[in-house]
């Protein structure tokens, strides 16, 4: 069964929303809008690299030190198919500056933000597979906000810079997972770029889209809602939280907003900054089961149960 072994976050200093405007190209109104509706405050900014960023969350990362050699994959896990120019290749980098040459090496970007939960799944497949117990795979998320596009999602949210690393193991009796579901929703809300129109379509249908992934998610896992402490979500905002509490059957106070306000939306880190924030703050005891989701620009919404 997958689990996650190991999990660490690295969250450079903040700056507020505000001192962004005109990078943003925000109009008053809509940081008024950003502020007091959508409860946005500080977002993650870094002077350092891709590469950096990401080999300071692998640093702080338990269980590394003295593995490398159990590494079988090196997965990064985007947003943005391309975010450097060639020849830089920050994946390469963190590869050759841990010593994983040996480690089978790809991006993985095809659900955008949640394409975090499908290397999760993936790695957890391809090491069932290799049948090794010992194996693990390195999952790799976070990223520069390098461009106009990848700051901000025009009245959605402001993206940051945070990183996360993540250990899978095939098995394990640490934080397993047991169930997931995604799906991609074409038509009308399902473009990347989207015009005022389609972006409207997609606020449409998020609640209802959202909710049937979660319904799936939990029942693959053999579960209710009601059977879960916690909810991690991706770091948009709060108010489409809000509103898709209820579609998900899900108490308002077991969604965990503590970071929405902090760190921006940090592309596929998110679910994984969460974790590392509510078992520091000891918010899920052993045994407990949570949820994991997130959603990707072209309407790809993915929901990840597991036991802590």
């Amino acid at each position: 069964m997958t689990s996650l072994v190991a999990v660490s976050s690295y969250l450079p200093a903040t700056v507020p929303i505000a001192s962004l405007q005109g990078e943003l190209g925000l109009t008053d109104a809509q940081l008024r809008r950003l502020h007091r509706i959508y409860g946005l405050s500080e977002v993650c900014r870094s002077p350092e690299s891709e590469a950096e960023m990401l080999l300071a969350a692998v640093g702080k990362l338990d269980s590394f030190a003295g593995q490398e050699d159990r590494i079988r994959y090196v997965v990064r896990a985007k947003t943005m198919p391309a975010a450097s120019p060639y020849p830089v290749n920050p994946m390469l980098e963190v590869r050759d500056a841990l010593g994983l040459h040996h480690a089978i090496t790809f991006n993985l970007t095809d659900h955008a933000c949640a394409s975090g939960l499908l290397a999760v799944d993936l790695c957890g497949t391809l090491l069932a597979e290799d049948g090794d117990p010992d194996a693990l795979a390195l999952i790799l998320t976070g990223e520069k906000a390098f461009t106009h596009t990848a700051q901000i999602i025009p009245d959605v949210a402001v993206m940051g810079e945070g990183t996360a690393a993540v250990l899978v193991g095939p098995g394990g009796d640490r934080d397993r997972m047991l169930g997931y579901a995604t799906t991609t929703l074409g038509g009308p809300g399902g473009e990347v770029i989207m015009s005022d129109e389609q972006a409207d379509e997609f606020r449409r249908i998020y609640p209802e889209a959202l909710a049937e992934v979660v319904g799936e998610a939990v029942a693959a896992a053999g579960l209710r809602t009601a059977d879960l402490a916690l909810v991690l979500p991706h770091n948009v905002n709060r108010v489409s939280w809000i509103r898709a509490g209820s579609a998900l059957g899900v108490p308002r106070d077991r969604i965990f907003l503590g970071n929405v306000a902090s760190t921006g939306h940090c592309f596929c880190a998110d679910p994984f900054l969460n974790y590392r924030t509510v078992t520091g703050l000891g918010l899920l005891n052993p045994g407990e089961k949570y949820l994991m989701i997130s959603v990707g620009l072209g309407s790809t919404f993915s929901a990840m149960v597991f036991q802590h």
